[in-house]
């Protein structure tokens, strides 16, 4: 029977114990037979229906219905939402992308603005609009000028009055008639109500697509996460990259607030980019849209394959920074360190830059390192070549008789000390799994996290694994049976 591992983190001392007569080669043959080959899906393109709609409207809130689980970040108050961010939904076995956008607003100037523009840039590229309108406000000038823009587009729109949440409020939803866009189909995004009807309308005017098939093997582009404090860049170098406006950008740190995703090519291959929320020096103190922002990029690191941890390296290092990167590693994701804003640095800066590098981020050695600039572009082009050099690391396997054969070699040349008179010996080795590499070390004592961080050091010496953390689990051999774990 296959023994269950357990992750390992440095100085953890905790171990688990097996049998004496457990059966190596049997359990290393039954790891090397899996597949660790990754499947490539094929792209299939899905029609796209666009979330529109005046600010506070409930919008995020119906895209949450739709979806069927928090998704995207709600809060009671106008403008959570600012970028235009793309989810995939399915209905009655059909598939489509939908997009939630900002609340649309005319004659504003600054963030507001280039929130309308996502908004718009949102209609022009969808298959489908599905406006939203507050039934319990009824008409506005607002949703008149949307409807103006709607127009212009000449897309199919499907008229959503939200918080219709009893039959006194449907008597309300039936003046949006007055909008000339057709049936206004009642709905409360909150509690469901009517959302049934407003999806089957929805798939009236969307082009048909193909249908939803369970149990389709996983891939399609890498997942890059863009991570790091708020306003170190993480937008403006998505922006570069896209070669558009395609993320708001503004001064005002915390200006994401929903991981947004965008198809890149680069490099000859087609990346998955995901900007997320800054992470804030301390989550659990922030509320409200902040909090589940944070919240969403947590999962937005653990959905990724790699994460590209964003510093500014014309400012000092910060524990925040640290902590990121910490956080990255222990989610076993693969890691490249970009030192932003380049651009902004002199000679000084650079000297002190590489002593603060040397003490803090001695733990992370192993990860690739790119000097860029997202406001000017500058070196952007050396990301890809890191990004594939990460991955490489993450999905590296090592055989498990050349392991053992190099893990025999080093205990022979650097043997466990002495501990309470006794020296503990490693058995057997195997690599339990890749994407991240972790590996089950058969020992006949404890080994002090001082030697397994040896060991760790020494596998990538010989091995690389760049880019990548590396989890190191540890068995004892069991002398009694009637020991309990």
């Amino acid at each position: 029977m296959q023994p269950e591992t357990e992750d390992y983190n440095p100085g953890d001392a905790g171990e688990e114990y097996f049998e004496a007569d457990f059966d190596y080669e049997a359990y290393a043959e039954e790891l090397d037979s899996e597949d660790w080959s990754r499947v490539d899906g094929e792209a299939v393109r899905l029609p796209v229906l666009a979330v529109v709609g005046r600010p506070n409207v409930g919008k995020s809130t119906l895209v949450n219905r739709i979806l069927g689980r928090r998704e995207a970040v709600v809060q009671d108050v106008p403008g959570v939402t600012r970028d235009r961010v793309s989810y995939d939904a399915h209905w009655n076995g059909r598939r489509f992308t939908l997009v939630d956008t900002g609340g649309w607003e005319r004659d504003v100037e600054g963030m507001a603005k280039a929130v309308a523009f996502q908004a718009e840039a949102a209609i022009n590229a969808a298959d489908a609009v599905l406006f939203v309108v507050d039934a319990t406000v009824g008409i506005t000038d607002t949703d008149e000028a949307v409807v103006r823009v709607l127009r212009r587009s000449g897309k199919p729109v499907v008229l959503a009055a939200n918080k219709v949440d009893d039959q006194r409020t449907e008597a309300e939803a039936a003046a949006l008639w007055n909008l000339g866009l057709g049936e206004p189909y009642a709905v409360s995004a909150l509690h469901g109500r009517g959302s049934g009807d407003l999806l089957d309308a929805v798939l009236d005017v969307l082009p048909e697509t193909p249908k939803l098939r369970f149990g389709e093997p996983l891939g399609g582009p890498r997942r890059v996460a863009l991570v790091g404090k708020p306003n170190v860049g993480k937008s403006s170098l998505l922006n570069k990259l896209a070669g558009e406006e395609r993320v708001v950008v503004d001064p005002t740190a915390g200006t994401t607030r929903d991981p947004v995703d965008e198809l890149i090519d680069l490099g000859g291959k087609t990346w998955r980019f995901v900007d997320t929320a800054g992470i804030r020096r301390r989550v659990h103190q922030t509320y409200g849209a902040d909090f589940y922002a944070s919240l969403r990029t947590q999962s937005a690191i653990e959905k990724a394959e790699v994460a590209v941890v964003l510093v500014d390296a014309s400012d000092t290092l910060t524990e925040q920074d640290l902590r990121i990167i910490s956080m990255v590693a222990e989610a076993g994701r693969a890691l490249v360190i970009a030192y932003n804003k380049w651009d902004l640095m002199d000679e000084e800066r650079r000297f002190y830059l590489e002593r603060e590098i040397e003490r803090d981020l001695v733990q992370v050695r192993w990860a690739p390192r790119v000097n860029l600039a997202a406001r000017t572009g500058r070196h952007v082009d050396k990301l890809v070549p890191a990004l594939e050099q990460a991955l490489a690391g993450w999905e590296t396997r090592i055989p498990t008789a050349k392991l053992n054969a190099f893990l025999g070699t080093l205990v022979a040349e650097h043997p466990h000390p002495l501990r309470s008179g006794k020296q503990p010996r490693i058995l057997f080795a195997t690599q339990a799994s890749t994407r991240p590499p972790r590996f089950v070390l058969f020992a006949s004592g404890f080994l002090e996290s001082g030697y397994r961080r040896f060991i760790e050091r020494r596998l990538r010496e010989e091995f690389g694994f760049t880019g990548s953390p590396i989890q190191i689990s540890v068995k004892v051999r069991q002398k009694n049976r009637d020991r309990k774990k």
